[in-house]
Parts: C-alpha cells; sequence; structure tokens
C-alpha cells in the first residue's frame, strides 16, 4: 500500500527553486528609474515576489496612477528577460531532488507569480521542464494568494487537494494552499522570513532543499491511516 501522505507536489519557483530575488529586487529598481521615480527598497520588492506583476505593482507603488505602473511593468519585463543578463541559479540540490522526487513516484508542478513567458524561458534556461506535469502562471490564472492557481492544477491532474502539497518560500504560497484545502511546506531559504512563515502554521519550515527532499522521503502515513 502507498503510504506516502502525497501524491501531487506543487512548488512556487521564485525564492523555492531558484535563487533569483536578488535579479528581480535589481530589475524592479532599473524600471522604477527609467520611468522616473524613486526604486522601491530592497525589503519592499521581496516582499512582493511570488504576486503577480499587477498585484505587485499595487502593493509597491500605491499612489501612482495605471498608467505609471503599467509602463514599470513593461520596463520590469524588459530588463528581466532582455537586459540584465545576470544568470540565476537554481538553489543547491534542486535538480537531484527533482529527479528523486520523480523517479519515487511523486507528480510535481508548478504555481508561479512569473508570466508563462518568463516561466518558460527558465525552463529552458535550467533545462528541467520535463519534471513537471502541469504549471500555472499568474497571467492565466488569478494571483496568489488566491488559489485558482491551484485549483487548475488540481483539476488537470485529477489529485485531490488532501494528497497535493504546496511548497514554497511567501505566505502567499501557504495562504493560497489554504484556501485550496492543501497542505503548506514552507522554505525558509527565500523572499520571506521564517516568523511570517510559521505564523501561518506550515507543515514544516525548512532551510534548505536538500532538506525538502529529505523531509518528502521521510513523510509517510501512519500505519492505520484511512487514506
Amino acid at each position: 500500500m502507498n503510504r506516502r501522505p502525497f501524491d501531487l507536489i506543487v512548488f512556487d519557483w521564485d525564492g523555492t527553486l531558484m535563487d533569483s530575488a536578488a535579479k528581480i529586487v535589481r530589475c524592479f529598481q532599473r524600471a522604477a528609474r527609467e520611468v522616473g521615480l524613486a526604486p522601491p527598497p530592497d525589503a519592499a520588492i521581496r516582499n512582493i515576489i511570488g504576486l503577480g506583476l499587477q498585484e505587485a505593482l499595487d502593493l509597491l507603488l500605491p499612489h501612482e496612477d495605471a498608467a505609471t505602473r503599467h509602463r514599470v511593468v513593461q520596463c520590469y519585463r524588459r530588463h528581466f528577460l532582455h537586459l540584465d543578463t545576470t544568470e540565476s541559479a537554481l538553489f543547491p540540490g534542486v535538480i537531484e531532488g527533482l529527479d528523486a522526487l520523480s523517479g519515487a513516484g511523486y507528480r510535481l508542478a508548478i504555481a508561479t507569480g512569473k508570466s508563462r513567458r518568463g516561466l518558460d524561458q527558465v525552463l529552458r534556461e535550467t533545462a528541467v521542464s520535463h519534471f513537471f506535469c502541469a504549471t500555472r502562471c499568474a497571467d492565466e490564472s488569478l494571483s496568489k494568494p488566491h488559489p485558482q492557481m491551484l485549483l487548475d492544477i488540481l483539476e488537470f491532474t485529477g489529485a485531490r487537494p488532501e494528497r497535493a502539497l504546496m511548497v514554497g518560500d511567501t505566505t502567499y504560497d501557504l495562504q493560497m494552499a489554504a484556501s485550496a484545502a492543501m497542505a503548506g511546506l514552507a522554505v525558509s531559504y527565500g523572499a520571506h522570513e521564517r516568523e511570517r512563515l510559521l505564523a501561518l502554521s506550515p507543515l514544516a519550515c525548512l532551510d534548505s532543499f536538500h532538506q525538502v527532499r529529505q523531509w518528502l522521503e521521510a513523510a509517510v502515513l501512519p500505519e492505520r491511516a484511512g487514506l
């Protein structure tokens, strides 16, 4: 009998699988300067990592009009996709971990605040797309913390929410999981601080992707569990 508590593991991308926070901060600040605005501080930008771009700008630039925010979005995309050529690496252990989890029979998916164009680009660059049976982006659905991305993935895969897990580095990931009736697993090495993550009662808050893999490999149902 399969005693694993989960069949489907959904990962966030930025801050969970890829170490991209510094690039996101840099590109937002360059976009703001290009539009003639004072660049938001690093901490403010790290706080919105994981949201869709429009929702991120609502928080970062609440007093600017829609036209200005749209210009910032366009500038950010140009910097992130084309002008800033600094490579963002996957966190240590991600490729080996995804390979091991896939080989162990877990179905893997991605729910990210990135655009489809942005996600497809980094999937090509990192050559890890074959690990994932489904991906969902903020420009295809409602932004985190709304659960629509997870609901779409559950519908596509046929997984039951009680047999699915969301792994992410922000409170938006954990809130999204709870709203989709899924469990959440937090990582402390991304955008949001451990204390913020723990306040939402994830199953655990782990300090590296190596620990994520170990936790999942050790996670089993009790002998008499009814699932």
